[in-house]
């Protein structure tokens, strides 16, 4: 049986094209729009119409609700920590050390095939959608959308600035000044592969940073990204001289914190259907907790 999603139009949108509503109220892409014609999965009170047809307050619009037919990975059991979830998104607390989807040879133990386990169990058949990434060892919050739409949503999100990602680091030496913003581009490194620099020719990275707290040799820092570059905080710090610790790549390991010390402590969106603006945070993880502890001895390095 088909599953449609209602909507009411309100009297701001009157006027718009069908299309347009679609497009630029609901977030529909146009590849979407073109299936959901194909499969007259598109109604305007009752009837099927034009996409170019005007539309008023207090229409009804019933759009196809597309069925997911797999997860997309292999559903395994194992803990999971909810921090937010409504019937569009849910937001996760990642652990350090565990992958956000399946990689390369890696097909098991992460954060999605777990995910997967839970809506098993639900009865539910919904392909798991990571709305952004987060390093192997970066702790903290991030989104997995439930169905294509809401992904898209988020993604726009993402891409406008309204997705708003706040991450805290823990760096070796006292940070000055204690606020800025760090505008570098990033590309590939010139002869390691898995690795990515301060290039000229790369892409445009701004990061802004701003000091929490000071310790004897290192600063904790809260951190906004203006962009999404791949280890962009990582290079940014470390350019700068401020390298996090931890961070066999790009900082400095310890035998006191063997990961590094990067955190994504909190997240702010649009909820997809009703725009309200929501912020969820992720405590700090005990690793990272004591790793600070350490941090306020005279030499810990």
């Amino acid at each position: 049986m088909k599953s449609f999603i209602t909507y009411k139009v309100s009297k701001e949108h009157a006027g718009f094209t069908l299309e347009e509503y679609l497009k630029q109220i609901l977030q529909y892409s146009g590849r979407k729009i073109q299936k959901l014609t194909r499969q007259k999965g598109i109604f305007l009170n009752g009837k099927k119409v034009f996409l170019q047809k005007k539309i008023k307050a207090e229409d009804t619009l019933r759009v196809l609700q597309s069925e997911d037919l797999s997860y997309g990975v292999e559903p395994e059991q194992g803990h999971i920590e909810i921090l937010y979830e409504d019937d569009t998104m849910l937001v996760l607390h990642k652990p350090a050390y565990q992958l956000v989807h399946p990689t390369g040879q890696t097909t098991s133990g992460t954060l999605a095939n777990y995910l997967a386990y839970l809506l098993k169990e639900r009865g539910t058949i919904s392909t798991v959608r990571p709305v952004h990434r987060l390093d192997r060892e970066t702790s903290g919050c991030i989104i997995f959308a439930k169905d294509s739409r809401s992904q898209f949503i988020l993604e726009q999100q993402l891409k406008a600035g309204t997705l708003k990602r706040t991450y805290w680091a823990l760096v070796k030496g006292i940070v000055n000044p204690t606020a800025a913003t760090i505008n570098a581009p990033i590309g590939f490194h010139a002869t390691l592969a898995n690795r990515r620099a301060i290039n000229e020719k790369g892409e445009h990275a701004v990061t802004h940073y701003q000091t929490i707290q000071t310790l004897s040799s290192a600063s904790l820092l809260e951190l906004h990204l203006e962009t999404g570059r791949t280890h962009q905080i990582r290079i940014h710090l470390a350019h700068i001289g401020y390298p996090i610790i931890g961070d066999a790549m790009y900082g400095i390991r310890t035998s006191w914190m063997p990961r590094q010390a990067l955190h994504a402590a909190s997240i702010t969106f649009r909820q997809v259907e009703s725009n309200e603006e929501i912020t969820v945070k992720a405590p700090l993880p005990q690793d990272f907790l004591e790793a600070i502890n350490f941090c306020k001895k005279e030499n810990p390095f």
